[in-house]
């Protein structure tokens, strides 16, 4: 009830200046504490993937904390891994404001962000001073003035750059909200990116003594025989997990008669995001497991979705619409 109450306050506030504010001050550190008396500690229930051991299935999904400033708020949260990013490689402001807004009766965000962030050095810097030991992802994208024809190079000064501080590695290549930036998803674009993906990582292993898994994360607007080409190709360069799924363009809420641009996350992205999570499972065949993220609003939207094939899942928009009290349900109950 409190949390609902703090929200009602929030929505009165532009989302993105709202997100902005809340986390400014959860940062402090006697609020910090605060936090830490109220949320007692859930009870690990472990699980194994991608060589890793999570002490349970519920992650924040990337765009939360893009820079790394929040992680000691989001570790007390209850989360078995914390995703943080998007992160390019030299920081970038993104698109034109307004670029978050709420779909408020559909429990929906549709977010035209364009990979703000303060660029992968500051992640690090963030990261290395963080008192979390948890499971940490990093998700990597390309800058926008990088051409797609050079956009493996982004992501591999990423991977050499990060390795050494994250548990494992997204590969970003379906934001809706970067020109072109999907069709990396497709023919020797994307055989080429997960090629030199895998010299870099095996390249990094050697130097660090360190095997840190790369997850691609999948856009939920492909087709059935376009998800069955990236299964495929996952599998025969042994990507160690697949994140299904982004944001979708495939939407018609407007704002003054017109079509707000962005990627719609939230309550109706639900149905497509389990259809492409359930056709990776039937062709993946458990050889590369599925992290499944997009709707989850209830416990019993997190079961569907991990009955469908996730092995994982990762929560955004929920948190936002329902609070902590999600995640600590969720993980009590799954």
């Amino acid at each position: 009830m409190f949390y609902y109450l703090i929200r009602k306050l929030l929505f009165l506030i532009d989302p993105e200046k709202s997100h902005t504010l809340v986390f400014k001050y959860l940062n402090v550190k006697y609020i910090q504490i605060l936090i830490g008396l109220f949320l007692k500690p859930i009870p690990s229930i472990p699980i194994k993937c991608m060589g890793l051991k999570f002490p349970n299935k519920v992650g924040l999904a990337a765009g939360m904390d893009k820079n790394g400033e929040y992680i000691n708020f989001f570790s007390k949260l209850g989360f078995g891994f914390i995703e943080l990013g998007t992160v390019t490689p030299l920081p970038q402001i993104g698109n034109q404001k307004p670029r978050m807004f709420r779909i408020f009766q559909s429990e929906a965000i549709i977010n035209n962000m364009g990979f703000n962030n303060l660029g992968i050095d500051n992640l690090i810097y963030n990261i290395k001073k963080s008192k979390f030991k948890g499971i940490i992802g990093v998700n990597i994208g390309k800058n926008k003035n990088t051409s797609i024809k050079n956009a493996t190079n982004d992501y591999l000064i990423c991977i050499e750059k990060i390795y050494y501080y994250a548990s494992y590695i997204a590969i970003n290549i379906s934001s809706p909200n970067t020109k072109n930036l999907r069709n990396l998803q497709y023919g020797i674009l994307f055989k080429n990116l997960l090629k030199n993906i895998k010299i870099k990582q095996k390249e990094m292993h050697q130097k660090y003594s360190k095997y840190v898994p790369i997850a691609i994360k999948i856009s939920p607007d492909l087709s059935k025989n376009e998800i069955i080409y990236i299964s495929n190709q996952l599998i025969k360069f042994k990507i160690d997990a697949v994140i299904a799924t982004n944001t979708t363009s495939d939407h018609l809420y407007k704002k003054n008669k017109k079509k707000i641009k962005g990627g719609l996350s939230g309550l109706p992205l639900q149905k497509k995001s389990n259809d492409v999570v359930s056709i990776l499972h039937k062709q993946l065949k458990r050889k590369i497991p599925i992290i499944g993220v997009g709707g989850i609003n209830s416990l019993h939207s997190a079961k569907k979705k991990i009955k469908l094939g996730a092995e994982l899942i990762q929560i955004y928009s929920g948190l936002i619409y329902h609070g902590p009290k999600l995640i600590r349900n969720i993980i009590k109950k799954l």
